[in-house]
This record gives structure tokens, sequence and C-alpha cells, in this order.
């Protein structure tokens, strides 16, 4: 047994007296400090080092390969307090901790888990890490941390400088009045140790959220108590580090115990690197490297037992599986359990052996703990920082406007004292927060021209501001460098061009259709025709006549359709069907015409030769813009429009100027000033929709506590009405504005209609097919049946074609038994029967036969 009361000088003397000694094996020591020196001995040595109580992260069995880890380390136990913070909706702590190896290194691994979760350590304040600290000290560093913005402690330090600082906290009264704190496992092997403890450490301690090392709960672990209660006579507790170095001794025992069975080495020898040194130091002659290390260190980190703080396993990484702690709350005169971290599912209520069974869940919806009994008292939440108690207040930036003032601007005669919308919305918004906010106004901008907004967000992420609040528009490049609150505004950008009014005009009947779309209504018009025409020419009259009667019959019945006035019969079925569709189209097509044409000859049309952002893209055209706004960088850098086409205006009558007489093409400006300008100027409209999509929202610098309730201030604004009352206080807009429609065409265009062609066309086609496919028939029939009695030479083909084009001109001439019966039927294929040679051969087959003969002769 050495002890090195946790000196590292005095670990460093002792390890090398047990070096001489040819121990086997090493089970300590509890100090991180003394660990990082022994543990360099020991891998030389090849000896096995076994720690209980060294947490330090760093000590890894990579820097040494001999140290093996039975407890967790601090890496674990920062990634609980890292979850515990972010549970309660906290962004910045305060860490107290020791100047050692232990305490840095401690403080290290909870800022990379607390930056994980996007929160910080905003002040670090380190204490002596000997036993030399004061009260005094300690009272210095704690006034200067009630002075901080952060009211969450994390205390990662030793029992004698814990005890001091409950005694200043108390002194100070930094228990309650906001504050949470947070203890390391420190605190919770005190309290274990020595509990009760009096009344006075007690009472200091009230509220504070301490972390355990979690171990099951077993018989065998209280059968242990027990005992232990009764050899120590209730003079000392047990803490869970005694039952660490309890399971150490079990598992190295177990270790030794395989070794020898296996018949292992237990030897030692000397190192040949010593005897270079031709020391004659004692010391150095003595040391021994043990044989058996590897193999002894082998059979440690492949135990599989069941100790007393359960399973004694470890993973590829040599440390024990499943890390957890318990979350206690120290409470009168102990303390209360509201929860278990376990690295397997975080947060939860449920002790980590159940959970060890099901699915992990690391979503925020699964991280549980019972209610907590803060500092001061109560089960709320502290909100975890406060501003600054120096004295100082939020130093605000506010841009000083030169036009459209009603959002914000400089009250006359004043330099910090400003007016408008903005600064409305602002005032009515910190009045909701439950705790008062010290700010002042400070101007941005010279007065001649409106500022840049991108500089003034520059500045607060350059610290000159605390905050910005005006109609500063939430755009990508600035999100990168502050937070924004709730927007409290729409905003987006939008292009305003002067207009002209259209007279209806002599041809203004044209207009309801585009060029294209009159060109396929002629087109569709004929070629109806010549399909009805097509089928109805062998059986119709109406349908019959010279090529001259038959084509003005055509355009007659295909053009009077228009008006559904068409005379002619259709008799066939092929030909009725793809009628009854075309004025199914007809009808479409005149509500259309007529609707649009009732609106140009009604209401006034207007026209701008800007369609919108699109054809400003593409074009030469000059493009105006607001001074300061973030409108000239998105023009150039995402539509990539040259800055030589860009013109900067400063004010509503500078747009109304450059608009009116030429100077600039087009207005690209944000939705807000472009209503208030229009609200007043007639003479503009807004062309196409609105192309970008934004807002305005008060920016802070980045993790600000103050930017989230700032935004549900927002929100309750919006939600009871205030932020609808404030906006129509100042923005009231004029008649004029009710008109500030978006210029669009009434013109038709071909793509609204294309099924219906489709339509139509689809049924043409059909129809055409199925008659084709009739006389293909028909012809087929009429060659095998007809018979030339005169042929000497067989039929070329030029008289085949002939013979065709006949059965498609012949004239049916049914009798008018036929023909009523026919007008009375519907089936197409009745006629079909009626030609068939066999019933019909005094009728058809002379005539077919007569045709053909006549056909040869020529």
């Amino acid at each position: 047994m050495r002890d090195s009361v946790c000196s590292g000088f005095l670990g460093f003397i002792q390890a090398m007296q047990l070096m001489e000694t040819e121990v086997m094996a090493i089970i300590g020591p509890q100090s991180s400090t003394v660990t990082h020196m022994v543990s360099l001995i020991a891998s030389e040595l090849q000896i096995p080092m076994l720690s209980f109580a060294a947490t330090d992260s760093t000590l890894t069995s990579l820097s040494s390969p001999y140290f093996v880890r039975t407890t967790f380390c601090d890496q674990y136990q920062m990634s609980a307090i890292s979850d515990i913070v972010d549970h309660y909706g906290w962004r910045e702590v305060v860490a107290v901790f020791n100047d050692d190896e232990y305490g840095r290194n401690g403080v290290a691994a909870l800022d990379d888990a607390l930056a994980d979760k996007r929160g910080r350590i905003s002040y670090k304040a380190a204490l002596p890490p000997d036993t030399a600290v004061t009260r005094g000290d300690i009272l210095d560093i704690f006034v200067k941390i009630a002075m901080l913005e952060s009211r969450v402690i994390v205390l990662h330090v030793n029992l004698h400088s814990g005890r001091l600082i409950f005694d200043v906290a108390s002194y100070l009264g930094m228990i309650g009045n906001g504050y949470a704190w947070i203890s390391t496992d420190w605190l919770s092997s005190y309290i274990d140790s020595y509990s009760p403890l009096p009344s006075g450490m007690m009472s200091s301690m009230q509220g504070i959220l301490v972390l355990r090392p979690h171990t099951p709960d077993s018989d065998r672990k209280r059968d242990f108590a027990s005992r232990w209660k009764d050899i120590a006579g209730g003079s000392f507790g047990l803490n869970v580090y005694a039952l660490y170095a309890y399971d150490s001794v079990l598992m190295l025992a177990h270790a030794i115990d395989t070794l020898l069975n296996q018949g292992g080495s237990t030897s030692f020898s000397k190192d040949s690197r010593l005897r270079s040194l031709n020391s004659t130091d004692r010391y150095i002659e003595d040391m021994r490297i043990f044989e058996g290390g590897q193999a002894l260190l082998s059979n440690i980190l492949q135990s599989d037992l069941t100790g007393l703080t359960g399973s004694l396993k470890f993973d590829s990484e040599k440390s024990l599986i499943h890390p957890a702690y318990d979350i206690i709350n120290v409470i009168g005169t102990g303390f209360r359990q509201i929860g278990y971290w376990s690295n397997y599912s975080g947060l939860s209520t449920t002790s980590p052996e159940t959970l060890y069974s099901r699915p992990a869940n690391r979503s925020s919806a699964n991280q549980h703990l019972h209610p907590v009994i803060w500092p001061d008292g109560t089960t709320t939440v502290p909100r975890g920082w406060v501003f600054p108690n120096s004295g100082t207040q939020l130093k605000i930036g506010v841009p000083r406007r030169v036009s459209f003032k009603e959002f914000v601007s400089l009250v006359p005669g004043s330099t910090d004292k400003f007016k408008g919308f903005c600064i409305d919305v602002f005032q009515a918004a910190v009045n909701l927060l439950s705790y008062p906010v010290p700010y002042e106004f400070v101007s941005f901008g010279d007065g001649h021209k409106n500022p840049n907004y991108t500089e003034l967000v520059n500045m607060i992420a350059a610290g000159n501001f605390d905050a910005a609040i005006g109609d500063i528009a939430i755009v990508t490049s600035r999100t990168k460098i502050v937070d924004f609150t709730q927007p409290f505004a729409s905003s987006g950008l939008v292009v305003v061009a002067p207009f002209k009014k259209l007279s209806s005009g002599a041809w203004a009947f044209l207009r309801p259709f585009s060029p294209l779309m009159w060109a396929v209504i002629v087109l569709s018009f004929i070629t109806v025709g010549v399909v009805v025409w097509i089928l109805e020419h062998r059986i119709n009259d109406e349908f019959r006549g010279s090529p001259t009667r038959q084509f003005i019959t055509i355009l007659w019945f295909s053009f009077s359709t228009l008006t559904f006035s068409h005379k002619e019969n259709t008799l066939s079925c092929l030909g009725r069907m793809v009628v009854i569709i075309w004025l199914f189209v007809v009808l479409i097509l005149t509500s259309s015409y007529t609707a649009s044409l009732t609106s140009i000859l009604t209401v006034q049309q207007l026209s701008s030769p800007i369609k919108g952002i699109d054809s400003l893209v593409v074009g030469n055209d000059r493009v105006g813009y607001q001074v300061g706004s973030f409108a000239e960088q998105y023009l150039i850098e995402e539509l990539n429009i040259s800055k030589s086409r860009l013109v900067a205006l400063n004010s509503p009558e500078e747009y109304a100027d450059a608009l009116r007489f030429g100077r600039i093409d087009a207005l690209v400006d944000e939705l807000p000033y472009v209503e208030l300008f229009l609200s007043s100027q007639c003479d503009f409209r807004i062309v196409g929709p609105e192309f970008t999509r934004s807002g305005w929202g008060f920016a802070f610098p980045r993790d600000s506590p103050l930017a989230p309730d700032m935004s549900t201030a927002i929100l309750k604004l919006s939600e009871n009405g205030d932020l609808q009352r404030i906006h129509d206080k100042w923005l009231t807009m004029s008649s004029c504005s009710q008109d500030n429609t978006e210029i669009e065409s009434s013109q038709l265009h071909l793509g609204s209609f294309v099924g219906l062609f489709l339509l139509s066309g689809i049924a043409c086609i059909i129809a055409l097919c199925i008659y084709f496919t009739r006389i293909c028939l028909r012809y087929h029939r009429a060659s095998k049946t007809q018979v030339v009695s005169n042929l000497q030479t067989s039929t070329s083909n030029l008289q085949r074609i002939r013979t065709f084009i006949t059965l498609i001109d012949e004239k049916k001439d049914p009798s008018k038994k036929r023909k009523k019966s026919k007008e009375i039927e519907d089936c197409p294929f009745d006629d079909e029967r009626d030609e068939e040679p066999g019933r019909s051969p005094r009728r058809q087959q002379p005539q077919i036969s007569g045709d053909v003969d006549t056909d040869m002769n020529l």
C-alpha cells in the first residue's frame, strides 16, 4: 500500500519504490495527475495498472498501453452534463475547475460535448490544483462570475475546493436568484461517504444537480453494503468508487488465476536499456520487466464477470461497457433521484438496464427527467442567463433611414430616439418578456442616404452592437454570422414597371386568342370538315356533287358548326360521333372566347414591355434598386445581371422620376417598400410574381439567449392581434394601392385547350381508321367475286388503284325501305350486310363489275 496524497511528485517516488519490488500489477492511483506519471513507468516495465478512480479522458490505451480504467472516463460524464444543459434549453455555462490534468481535461471534454449541442462554455474559472486554495481566492473568482451573463455553473473540482465554493456561493447569494448548479461525481462521492452532512453544508447545496456513476441494484451489492457497515461501524459510508475498487481487485484476482492456470510466466528480467545508462542508482538497478505482463493484461481485458457495480466487461476501446450515471437532486437533508443518463439512450426516468433490451432512441422527444427542485425552491426551470450585472445597457444599432420613414426613422432633434413600425414592434415584444431588458439605441448611417444593412449586420458579428433592429431582411448570407428572430413582416423582391392602358380598337375581337391559337382553330375546322365529308360522301347526297360544290360544302359545314347552324345531316354513326365531339369542343371554345372578349371590352387592360424578373434577366433593360438593400447583391450574384445595368435610387420620389422619364425600365425592391410606394403612385404596377421569399427580423449575435425569447414574444404579438394593429397604425394604404394587381394578359393560349383538340383529333382518326378498314374489306370481297372473261393479261397496279377509288366514290342507291331502316338503325355494319354480293346481286354486283370493266377499258 502506498498513499501519494494525490501528489504527483510523491506518487512518482512511491511508484519507483514499488517497481523495485517486482510487482505483477498495480491497483490505482486514484488521482489522474499521479496516474499520468505512474502509467509511463508501468507501460515500460509491462506492468498492468488498474485505476478505479482516474477519470481523465486523455488517459487512453494508446498513450498508456498497460493502463486499464475500471470506471467510466469523464468524457461520458461531460456528455451527460451536455444533455442536461440541452434538455433545459440552456446554451451557455460557466465551468469552475481545478487547474490540473483532471480539471483541465474534464472541462475540455465538456467544451466538446456542448459544441455538439450548439452550446458553449462562456467562462472558465480555474482554481489552484492543491489544497492551498483559500476562501479569498474563491471569493474573487465568484465575484467575477456574478457579473457574467450565464447563470448555469458546472463544478468539476476536488472536495477541498468544492466545500469552499458552496460556502462562498451561499455568502454571495448565488444559491438561488436564477442560478442553476451542476456538479460532477466528486460531490456524490462526498455525500455517500459522509452522509448525513452538517446542516450548514446541506443548506448551501440545495437544488444542485449531481451526477453519480450508475451501479445496478442487486442482492450482492446490498449484502456487501451491510457487511461494510458492520466493519466501518457507520463512521464511513460506501461510495461508488469503493465498489469499483472492490471489483478491480476481483477482476485482477481472476486474471492472475487464469494466468497461473495457463502456465504463464511470473518471472522478471532486466531492461537492457537501463544497462546502457551505467547508473549506480539502486532504484534503476532493481527495476525489472514483468515477462507475463502482456498475458496478464490480455486476461484482464477479456474479463466477463459480474461484480458489485454490474457487468465487468470491456469493449474494443478497452473501456467498460454500458456507461451510465444517476442524476440526483440535493433536497433538504438528503437527495432524490430525478433520472438516469446512459450512453445508450440519453436522459430517461427508466433504469438503463431496462432500456438495454429496447431499441436505442436518442431523439429529443424521448429525453425525460422528473421535476427538479431548483435552488430557489421552485420547480420552474431557471432561464439560465441574465443581462450582465455591469451597469451597461445593450447597444442596439438602428438604421437611420432617409426614405420610407414609416418603417423606422430618427425623431427630429434627437440622436438616440427612433420611431416607426419596426420600433413599435420591438418595444411591444420587449414588454412581453418576463425580465427587464436595459438597452439604448445607437444610430447607424450618415442621414444623407440609406445605410448598408449588410454592414450593420457585420457590426453585430464584430461586437460593435449587441443587436440590430429595423427593416432588416433575413437572407442566407446574414444568417451565417448572426441569429435572427421570428420574422415580424413578410418580405420578398418584386419587379415594378410603368404600364400603358390598351384601347379596344377595331381589331379587339381578335385579342382573346393568341395567333397560334387562331391558326390551330382554323386548321381544326377544315380538318373536321374533310373527315365528315369522307365519312358521308358515299351515303349522303348532301355531300356529293361537283368538286366545287363539295369543296364549298366542306367549308360551309365545318364553319357553320361554330354557331351550330349547319343544315347538312350526318347519316353514318362514325360521322355523327365525330360531329358530336367537335360540337363539344366548339362549345368550350366559344364560351372561353366570349368570356375573354367581355373582359377585354369592359375591364381596363394594362400593358407593359416588362413581364417579370425573367425578362429582366435575358434582356438589357436598366434596373433600379434601393440604396442599402440586399437587392443589389442578389441581382448581381444570383441572377448574374451586369452591375452596369443597375441604377441606385434613394427615395420613392427618385423611383417615380426614374421610371417616368426612362432612367430605368424597371425597379426591383422588397414588397413592403413597393406597396408603400404604389399607394401614392398609380402609374406603375407590379409585374410578375414575387421571386424571392423572406422576411424582416431583429438581429442578435450568434447563440444569443435573447433571440429565442424575442421570437416567442413576436409570435404572441401576432396571435393576439397587436402586430396587425401596429401595422395598420403606420402602413395604412391609400385607395390607389387597392388596384395594385399584377399586370397579366387576358389572352388565351393553345396550352389551355390541348386536351380538347386532342380529343377531337383522336375521334377523327378512329373514325377514319374504321371507315377505310370497311372499304378495304369491300375491295377484297369484290376482287374475289369479280370475273372478267375477256381479260387477256393480269390487272395493272394503276387499274387496282382506280378500282379502289371507284369504291370510295361510289354512290349507294338503296331502296326507300332500306333508307328508312338505315335512319333507324345505328350499327354501321348493316350497310355491309346489304352490300354483300350474295344478298343484293342485282343492285350491287353489276355496278361494281361495270365500273371495273370501264376502268380496265380505259
